[in-house]
């Protein structure tokens, strides 16, 4: 269980540590470049999913439910997680569970706290951390920081092209943090490498199975 603890910590610790910079230092909307303008930290919130997704039906019902649900579904990976250890697994699998829980729980914290413990973040003034007045909004109400963006190719649809013709087309258009990167790679694994994964973790179960008969 070392391993995937290391894993899980060092991946909170960055991004976090990254998250409340960027909130105490840098307005909505203010943007560093890191490779000319092919790379950007570009800063922004979200009230939904990873890489600025939104969840905006039920208002603030809708973001609880939305909230408690993470909370769910990382509970249940955190139970395989520890399942997936305990028998041995493939070390690949264990590592790509763990990216993708650190990353879902990395998007938690915001959502969890953020709220209570910042000021309002806005396009004119850098928010605070533990204002006077208290924070922008209540628990599980919180803002996730994003702040990565990489408009490789910025071009436009052709004019024939149906419904967006003559629009910006921009890749990659999503803004996304530390957080959003591990659960991507931790899922990438798993598409990548399922075949490996499942036929180790069967031989696994099969063996235990053998040693109790």
């Amino acid at each position: 269980m070392k391993r995937p603890l290391i894993i899980i910590f060092a991946i909170l610790i960055i991004d976090q540590i990254l998250k409340i910079w960027i909130k105490t230092n840098m307005h909505l909307g203010e943007e560093i470049s890191l490779f000319g303008n092919w790379g950007l930290i570009h800063f922004i919130e979200n009230n939904g999913m990873a890489f600025g997704m939104e969840f905006t039906k039920g208002g603030g019902w809708g973001k609880i439910a939305l909230s408690i649900f993470r909370i769910l579904a990382v509970s249940a990976i955190g139970w395989y997680l520890v399942d997936l250890t305990k028998k041995g697994a493939k070390q690949g699998l264990i590592i790509a569970i763990s990216l993708i829980f650190a990353g879902a729980v990395g998007n938690i914290i915001d959502s969890m706290f953020y709220g209570l413990i910042f000021s309002a973040s806005s396009y004119y003034e850098v928010a605070k951390f533990m204002p006077e007045g208290g924070g922008y909004a209540g628990f599980l109400h919180g803002k996730v920081v994003d702040m990565f963006y990489f408009p490789i190719l910025r071009t436009h649809y052709p004019e024939w092209f149906p419904y967006l013709g003559g629009r910006d087309f921009i890749f990659f258009r999503p803004v996304f943090n530390i957080a959003d990167s591990a659960i991507t790679i931790g899922v990438a694994m798993l598409i990548i490498k399922q075949k490996s994964f499942l036929g180790k973790q069967k031989e696994a179960e099969k063996t235990k199975v053998e040693e109790v008969l």
